[in-house]
């Protein structure tokens, strides 16, 4: 492992809302930082300037601040080793892409996109997949096929031309990764890539490489999909004369749908019923994608899901705060093949969250649920009513079902439980029911409980007959937590004010 200072480094770039697996790299990220009292970086790769989208970059910006990884430097923080948007920095990498040209690690390409079309055409006339490579950069039009007179009048006459790596021929590649192990890679299996395009701007593969070295970026953590490029980057390093100052890289594996078939897609959340991205975002044409923050999940629990995607602490222990979870964290317990996505286990979490929250906290998330419907209650019988069903619930907006009673009596009442519960003999149970209550003094649960349970034992009626019919009066069905509990809360002059409705309309 490097002895230097840990520096790692998120780089998304603004081409779209960020995905739940730009976050997991954002997170794994700010883990490894956190546990090695290192520095956590903010970079903006807008090097592909026709893929850029208006509102993305302030996106990706809000939803980690609502994930709550915050930054030690980076776009809108500082920092000594900026700028950190690469659209600030062309400047920079153009000196890097002459001196790879200067040593021989890369030479312009002068082929025209109907010069290219042409060669991928006859290679699949042939049968062949067309790679810009040791073999076919012979016969392009690039500067190691022209004579330097032909070079020089190309250049001097602005004559459109991209910079490409020039691959070594049939070398074995050894390179680590932290996750993986040893990977070996022959670079005959390699092509040329772009480094420096026609517009005047680098490719990611030279920029974020030059950025990484100028930042001192000590690890590279970043998604799957990135370990085809890590041989190029290793070459690249080389070239320049960096090797030994070279990150270490971990690449992590993929999230897989909730079926385990194919990487976890931008598209595939809405048309599977659960959100991929952190916060809602609303695309330039009008496109809405739900996220998770408006679907109601807290932010903790969707960051303690996340880390679980993944990685594991060896423990049966599923429940983390950030801080627990840069304890724990460790590459040696982050997996090698990709991991299913759980809607149900993300609702599991949120639940766990929810009801780990103070009752307070979450009665005022609920009282503005409640000022929607026009109804205005202290605070405190709000809190009362939190702590008794938040057990049921997963989410903040789920409360209204399960408590609504506390706050509207019931105009209907359920059929089934009408039909069921409701006898012949049941209003002349509830007026006596009434009577008792309005003889009660001091009105609570406990008197209301053994007031009734006298009255059932005196007449050796039924438990349930009488409970559930009262359930019916005071709720509108059979659900609810436990009804003297409802009873206290509502009050006397409110429960009596259900008895003479339910009486009045409950019909068989």
């Amino acid at each position: 492992m490097n002895t230097r200072k840990v520096r790692v480094r998120f780089a998304p770039s603004p081409t779209g809302p960020l995905h739940i697996g730009g976050v997991r790299t954002a997170l794994f990220n700010y883990l490894f930082a956190k546990k090695n009292q290192g520095d956590f970086i903010l970079r903006i790769e807008d090097t592909d300037q026709t893929r850029f989208v208006n509102g993305a970059e302030e996106y990706i910006i809000e939803s980690l601040k609502w994930c709550g990884l915050k930054f030690d430097e980076g776009v809108n923080v500082g920092g000594k080793y900026g700028p950190y948007r690469q659209s600030e920095r062309k400047d920079i990498y153009k000196q890097y892409a002459k001196k790879l040209l200067n040593s021989g690690h890369a030479y312009y390409a002068f082929d025209t996109a109907e010069e290219l079309n042409a060669a991928r055409k006859e290679s699949e006339a042939k049968k062949q997949t067309f790679t810009y490579d040791a073999v076919t950069r012979k016969k392009m039009n690039n500067s190691l096929s022209l004579s330097n007179t032909e070079i020089e009048s190309r250049l001097n006459n602005g004559i459109s031309y991209v910079i490409r790596f020039k691959i070594p021929q049939n070398i074995d590649l050894e390179m680590n990764d932290i996750i993986r192990g040893k990977v070996t890679v022959n670079t005959n299996a390699l092509d040329d890539k772009v480094l420096f395009k026609s517009d005047g701007m680098p490719t990611y593969h030279l920029a974020n490489i030059v950025d990484d070295h100028l930042m001192e970026i000590s690890h590279v953590i970043r998604g799957e999909e990135w370990l085809p490029s890590l041989p190029l980057h290793i070459l690249l390093y080389k070239a320049l004369g960096w090797e030994n100052t070279m990150p270490e890289f971990a690449h992590l594996p993929l999230l897989l749908k909730p079926n385990g078939n194919g990487k976890l897609s931008k598209r595939d959340g809405d048309k599977l019923g659960f959100p991929v991205f952190p916060l809602e975002w609303k695309s330039p044409d009008g496109e809405i994608f739900s996220g998770y923050k408006e679907a109601g999940y807290f932010p903790d629990a969707f960051i303690n899901m996340l880390a679980f995607l993944g990685w594991n602490p060896g423990t049966e222990k599923e429940l983390f705060t950030l801080d627990e979870l840069v304890d724990a964290f460790s590459f040696d317990r982050v997996g090698k093949s990709g991991s299913k996505f759980d809607p149900e286990k993300t609702k599991w979490y949120n639940h766990h969250y929810l009801i780990k929250k103070d009752d307070e906290e979450l009665a005022k998330l609920f009282q503005k649920e409640l000022i929607t419907k026009n109804i205005t209650v202290d605070i405190t019988y709000v809190t009362k009513i939190c702590g008794i069903v938040k057990e049921r619930v997963n989410f903040v907006s789920e409360l209204w079902e399960q408590a609504h009673f506390f706050f509207q009596a019931p105009v209907e009442f359920d059929a089934k439980t009408v039909k069921k519960r409701w006898k012949e003999n049941t209003p002349a149970i509830i007026r006596d029911i009434k009577n008792i209550i309005l003889g009660i003094e001091y009105f609570d649960a406990s008197t209301a409980h053994d007031a009734i349970f006298k009255y059932i034992e005196a007449k050796e009626l039924g438990t349930g007959q009488v409970m559930n019919a009262l359930r019916l009066i005071i709720v509108g069905s059979s659900k609810g937590p436990d009804l003297f509990t409802i009873i206290e809360l509502i009050g006397k002059e409110e429960l009596l004010k259900r008895i003479d409705y339910a009486l009045e309309n409950i019909k068989r």
